[in-house]
């Protein structure tokens, strides 16, 4: 028998190393040519490994969430053959980071079996190297689900999931209910704890995030917007739209958002603190905070001074769309020069956010609530929103933030002004 060392290939991303996020084989596992064996994550993408022979695994570099060096040895695999295979890596290809397809080994049953909260213990399914191929299934998943079906000793096959057939950590938490008596659960009813590895996009976020509030002395202003005109007209421009997308209030406070920062051009900035340099952009290139299965991503939307509504609308559903399924690109995920963060109807009544290092400031819009309000002498119903900005004190005052937010509230609260040039 030979053997073939598989070596991490250069991604083509000018990087020097990479991180191993999740292994789709271990020793002793019989793999087919172009069959997974790792995810492995960069600084822009997440992306999956295939193995350009077949045969068997006998070595692999590490485990999830170390780094390894670009031509270092990622897996050893034993092929046909008297001597060392010599082969040119295959090409890596990316893959969601939040759908990062796992290659499980289910039972051989016809069917997924549902468990149930009186059924007998599930059979063990056999060692991985006796099953062939072709019993292999894909399930959809994030790597933190993976990692807690494998701490957990779940086969994430046996999961029932929504129509997507993507298996979240709700639906791991239904598998355990469901199976309280099967020794997922320790005595007196509570689950053992678990120990989650943050590793990936995860770990990625953590350190961002760290390094926003170890760096930038955060502020946070917060205001009340009455927003019934801006629902009302929402509510007349849905109603005749025709064949354009349904509006949300994001394009509309986005549009106001635009229209007001040429008159404060220190919140559209970016600040290279190690050069002392702050640039103001000319154009609003706008980060969008996506929630994924992954963690948090950040698509831009290019040019939003530029778009109208309408525009705004359908960039907005298809940047969304293609983070939660991995297809946004690098240049698709950096370059923002403003961040807008919402919950959506979670919203809450006010948020701190924490900025999108290097840029300066982040706008995060709160639920709308219907609540009383005196006007004229009496009271009515409004619908009021709270929106909350959070600022880097080296760079915008307080004065500055608080200035830029009223001049928001106008546009918001009378929202004609929004399509006067």
């Amino acid at each position: 028998m030979g053997t073939y060392s598989f070596k991490l290939p250069d991604i083509g991303e000018g990087i020097a190393e990479a991180e191993i996020v999740n292994w789709h084989v271990a020793v002793g596992d019989v793999v087919e040519e172009d069959a997974p064996l790792a995810d492995v994550m960069t600084d822009k993408a997440t992306v999956e490994m295939t193995s350009p022979v077949a045969g068997k695994i006998t070595k692999i570099a590490g485990e999830a969430g170390e780094m390894i060096a670009i031509g270092s040895i990622l897996a050893v695999i034993e092929v046909e053959g008297d001597a060392e295979v010599e082969l040119e890596p295959t090409p890596a290809v990316p893959v969601a980071p939040n759908e990062a397809a796992q290659v499980v080994k289910p039972d051989p049953v016809p069917e997924p079996i549902e468990a149930k909260p009186e059924s007998s213990p599930e059979p063990k399914p056999e060692p991985a190297a006796e099953r062939p191929a072709a019993e292999h299934k894909r399930v959809l998943a994030s790597p933190a689900v993976r990692q807690r079906a494998k701490d957990l000793g779940i086969d994430l096959a046996q999961v029932k999931t929504a129509e997507d057939g993507r298996v979240r950590h709700a639906d791991l938490d239904a598998f355990l209910s469901y199976n309280a008596g099967g020794g997922y659960r320790a005595a007196g009813g509570a689950r053992a704890d678990e120990q989650i590895k943050v590793i990936g996009l995860r770990r990625r976020i953590a350190e961002n995030m760290a390094a926003s509030k170890r760096a930038i002395p955060h502020f946070t202003y917060v205001e009340e917007f009455d927003v019934t005109k801006l629902e009302e007209l929402r509510a007349d421009l849905n109603a005749t739209r025709g064949a354009k997308p349904k509006l949300t209030m994001l394009p509309l406070l986005i549009t106001a958002i635009c229209k007001t920062l040429p008159a404060f051009p220190m919140i559209n900035a970016r600040y290279d603190d190690e050069a002392g340099i702050v640039t103001r952009s000319g154009a609003v290139h706008l980060g969008m905070a996506t929630q994924t299965d992954g963690g948090l991503m950040v698509p831009v939307i290019r040019n939003a001074q530029s778009l109208n509504i309408w525009q705004l609308a359908t960039e907005i559903v298809r940047l969304a769309d293609a983070a939660r399924t991995g297809k946004a690109t690098s240049q698709e995920l950096s370059g923002s020069t403003l961040t807008i963060t919402s919950l959506g109807p979670l919203g809450g009544i006010a948020t701190t956010p924490v900025i999108n290092r290097p840029e300066v400031a982040i706008i995060g819009p709160n639920k709308v609530v219907e609540r009383p309000v005196f006007r004229d002498g009496q009271v009515v119903a409004a619908k009021l929103m709270n929106l909350s900005i959070s600022c880097d004190h080296r760079v915008v005052d307080g004065w500055d933030a608080a200035s830029y937010v009223q001049a928001l509230k106008r546009l918001i609260e009378t929202p004609a002004l929004l399509f006067v040039d």
